[in-house]
């Protein structure tokens, strides 16, 4: 059926942007596009909010970027890479083709009404976005949806291309993307990140692996047969005490991580089944690579010491980013000269009340306008868009989308997420993807140049994922641990 209503609204928009686009700079026309989505692109972010779905189940927030994208002309490729929630959604034709990366998955038990104290939401799977990828999402989209325009005006050449992308919290989903071949025609990546404060000039992560160790035991009354038993929580804990023991003696910049997902249901049975979810991480993916199986003994040891058996179960693992100088000049400047942000009077009351609830002093309100140089830094987290930048020149940015001093992966987090302080980082985050997109299709030189700096950067050194060669993204991994009876 044909869609009169997305053609009526294309001419509308094609109307608006006409007195703009008589001239060599298409900047007014591309944020006058954004500024005009902005009430519609709020409104989805609040949707994925409210949603808050686990990685690699964001089956409602990917369907709603996805057809929003459809709806203006995109051609959307879904379940690419054999992940449900994943999908691209390209306008345009030839070359350059310019990726814009987005992401929409929650962290577990991060629960959060939009108000500056904490209280969880009643309803929904106390899931909450914490790390902003609600923002994250939408902000991409738009961008995209912002330069389709150009190109649907014949003012721009090329291909425009938004990435859909799960489960960037442990589930490593586009390492899987990058393994499959889905970047190998795209010139350069483009991204950003909520965040507490402005900054660009790129910096690298850390590289890292996660996994989930299973022990599996024998069941048995904790007083009146002990010795029938074999307890697979001692399993564990006996790993995790071993992992503990090894932090003294490795390499530093190490950062290793567990937690337990299962370890039994009651105190008077001896467990017969215990999970724990662990990450090993360093700003080398080398290091991590020898790591790996430091680690592994340490579950293996702790197995054969409590007589219960191990399941491994590899979670993935992701590159650091290597940061292209070129393109992150660019987008610095774009940060920096677009940057507005200011809170209202309502803003500032809410973020001087939750700046009461963080553990350490918060910088000034006013370093909204600052924005930070991370050239040459190495932040203390992992992205699975090192991947993509060991495979295609990528450059990204933080923006304050969270009151400054928020911690990351916290409650404070997702109820800034929730409000307008959210929305107006948003918007600029769009505002500064599209302009430096914008700046790409008109500069086949700065292309060029961003791919240069990778390869020179690549001699010698080869791309190894940090993936098992035969392994499949874990689309379960944020699902309840469930011990296969029939073993």
């Amino acid at each position: 059926m044909f869609n009169y209503k997305a053609l009526f609204s294309g001419f509308i928009c094609l109307f608006a942007l006409a007195p703009f686009l008589h001239s060599q700079d298409l900047r007014p026309a591309l944020l006058q596009t954004i500024v005009e989505k902005e009430e519609p692109a709020w409104e989805m972010a609040q949707k994925i909010w409210q949603f808050a779905e686990p990685g690699y189940l964001e089956k409602q927030s990917a369907s709603l970027l996805a057809s929003s994208l459809e709806k203006e002309g995109f051609k959307i490729d879904r379940g690419i890479a054999n992940i449900p929630t994943a999908f691209t959604a390209s306008f345009g034709s030839g070359k350059p083709v310019i990726a814009i990366l987005g992401e929409y998955d929650a962290l577990p038990e991060l629960s959060q009404e939009a108000v500056p104290f904490r209280k969880p939401r009643e309803i929904g799977n106390g899931y909450g976005h914490a790390c902003g990828h609600h923002l994250f999402g939408v902000a991409s989209a738009n961008a995209a949806l912002a330069i389709g325009e150009l190109i649907k005006l014949g003012k721009i050449k090329g291909t425009i291309r938004f990435y859909g992308c799960p489960a960037e919290e442990g589930g490593a989903a586009k390492a899987f993307m990058v393994r499959d071949g889905l970047f190998n025609d795209v010139d350069v990546a483009l991204h950003w990140h909520p965040g507490s404060r402005n900054s660009a000039g790129d910096s690298s992560c850390l590289a890292r692996i996660a996994v989930k160790f299973r022990f599996h035991g024998q069941a048995a009354h904790a007083a009146g047969s002990p010795e029938k038993g074999r307890s697979a929580l001692d399993g564990l804990l006996l790993a995790m005490h071993a992992v503990e023991l090894l932090r003294e003696h490795t390499p530093e910049g190490t950062r290793l991580h567990h937690t337990i997902t299962s370890g039994g249901g009651a105190a008077n049975v001896v467990p017969e089944f215990a999970e724990g979810f662990f990450y090993v991480r360093h700003p080398k993916a080398e290091v991590v690579a020898k790591l790996w199986p430091r680690l592994l003994k340490c579950a293996q040891g702790a197995a054969l010491a409590t007589e219960t058996r191990l399941e491994v179960v590899p979670l993935g693992g992701t590159m650091q980013i290597l940061p292209n100088d070129t393109l992150a000049n660019v987008t610095r400047k774009n940060l920096t000269s677009l940057n507005d942000l200011e809170y209202s009077k309502e803003e500032t009351a809410f973020a001087l009340r939750i700046r009461e609830t963080f553990p350490d002093k918060a910088p000034p309100l006013e370093s909204l306008k600052e924005v930070l140089d991370q050239a040459g830094k190495v932040t203390m987290g992992s992205t699975d868009v090192g991947d993509v930048s060991w495979v295609v020149p990528t450059t990204g940015f933080n923006v304050a989308t969270w009151v400054p001093g928020t911690p990351g992966h916290s409650w404070q987090a997702v109820a800034c997420g929730g409000t307008t302080i959210g929305k107006k980082g948003m918007m600029l985050a769009s505002k500064v993807l599209a302009v430096t997109a914008l700046d790409l299709f008109q500069s086949p030189e700065l292309v060029k140049k961003a791919r240069a700096e990778l390869n020179k950067k690549l001699e010698g050194a080869k791309f190894e994922p940090l993936l098992e060669k035969s392994q499949k993204p874990p689309l379960d991994f944020r699902l309840p641990s469930k011990r296969n009876v029939t073993e």
